[in-house]
């Protein structure tokens, strides 16, 4: 049975360096016609694959709060009718520092949202500018506190690393200041630079002076400590929350659970199928006007290939995969399905084997990549 839902908002006032997120520029798009389009989705996906109940539905983008209120209200009244909503669901609003209003939230607080998401990415100013992004510091802490009047307790935000220019004394300040919000969950990534991007055209010419992959692994070093430190768990390799504040959403990516994904470009593991929607959004519009689901592509996912990714989607979490579920979900011990990669791994030192779970070593976590690609191809 399903229990995860993302919905997706490609609309954003600005668009940033680094993002490959399938956006759109607010300014001139159909939003009004979209809105309808997802509710469309939402009530065609959900007569041909039905759940009881979600426990988790997560709004991500783009930018979702770039709705203004009027659509913000006629969306969230769109999830409610659609979706069917566990008692202690976990419903997740991605937004951004500074277009997030006291009305605005007042409307996500009385939809039943109880999760927020700020796009934070850094405290320095300069590096803001660097990176493309129009908030500034004083509108965390503004947009912060406004949050919490509002009446939400579950606050998370996103920091990126090894920004060009960025120094470990930077990002040190940067946690710094993240600390101060006493807030309950951070997820911090390192900078990919993707194809079709600013920073991508960039690099290409020269003109991205990045930290470098030293100075990358000190900051990430520096990152757990200091989480570790402020009483932050790491449970998974980019994830850090304050106990029982895990995003349950995110998890069941890493669990390899199956998901509803709504949207231009949303992805989603339905009945044992990968799909990714249409992304232009006058191609999803239209194909949703037609009566049809919006699916660009769909991959049916072998036995084979759920081993692996039960391996290296799992393996992203402190706890790591169990063995035992493994054993009872495939009908297979991963100990001897991936007996000479395990083997292997565990001589290098980046993953160790407890009573019933495998998972990466603190060293292990810095090469994670490494480690998940050992397990492709192999079944």
């Amino acid at each position: 049975m399903i229990k995860a839902a993302y919905l997706h908002i490609p609309f954003c006032e600005h668009i940033c360096h680094y993002c490959d997120f399938n956006k759109v520029f607010l300014k001139g798009q159909p939003v009004d016609d979209y809105l309808r389009a997802l509710d469309n989705e939402m009530k065609m996906t959900l007569t041909e694959y039905p759940t009881d109940r979600l426990d988790t539905i997560f709004v991500g983008g783009g930018t979702p709060t770039s709705l203004n209120e009027q659509q913000l209200y006629w969306f969230c009244d769109s999830i409610n009718r659609n979706l069917p909503k566990a008692d202690k669901l976990e419903f997740t609003f991605e937004a951004n520092p500074g277009d997030l209003t006291k009305g605005k939230l007042q409307i996500l607080k009385d939809a039943g949202v109880n999760r927020i998401s700020l796009g934070v990415q850094t405290f320095n100013e300069e590096l803001l500018k660097k990176i493309g992004r129009v908030h500034k510091a004083k509108d965390v802490y503004q947009t912060i506190e406004n949050t919490k009047t509002v009446g939400f307790e579950n606050i998370s935000i996103d920091l990126i690393f090894s920004l060009p220019t960025q120094t470990i004394q930077d990002l040190k300040e940067t946690l710094t200041d993240a600390f101060s919000l006493d807030i309950t969950h951070y997820s911090a990534y390192s900078l990919i630079i993707e194809p079709k991007t600013v920073f991508y055209n960039l690099l290409k010419k020269g003109k991205l002076p990045t930290p470098g992959e030293d100075i990358e692994a000190s900051m990430y070093e520096v990152l757990m400590e200091e989480m570790e430190k402020h009483g932050f768990n790491q449970y998974e390799i980019s994830n850090f929350s304050r106990p029982g504040y895990e995003s349950r959403h995110n998890l069941t990516y890493w669990n390899n659970e199956h998901y509803y994904g709504f949207g231009a470009g949303a992805h989603s593991y339905v009945n044992g199928n990968r799909r990714s929607n249409s992304g232009p959004l006058k191609k999803y519009i239209d194909q949703i006007a037609s009566g049809y689901l919006p699916v660009f592509e769909d991959h049916h996912v072998t036995k084979a290939e759920q081993m692996e990714e039960e391996m290296f989607l799992g393996l992203r979490k402190t706890e790591g995969v169990s063995i035992s579920h493994f054993n009872e979900k495939f009908n297979i011990d991963p100990l001897k399905l991936f007996e000479k990669e395990l083997r292997e791994l565990m001589t290098k030192q980046w993953i160790e084997v407890g009573k019933d779970h495998i998972y990466l070593t603190k060293n292990g976590r810095f090469l994670g990549n490494e480690v998940f690609q050992s397990f492709l191809g192999v079944v």
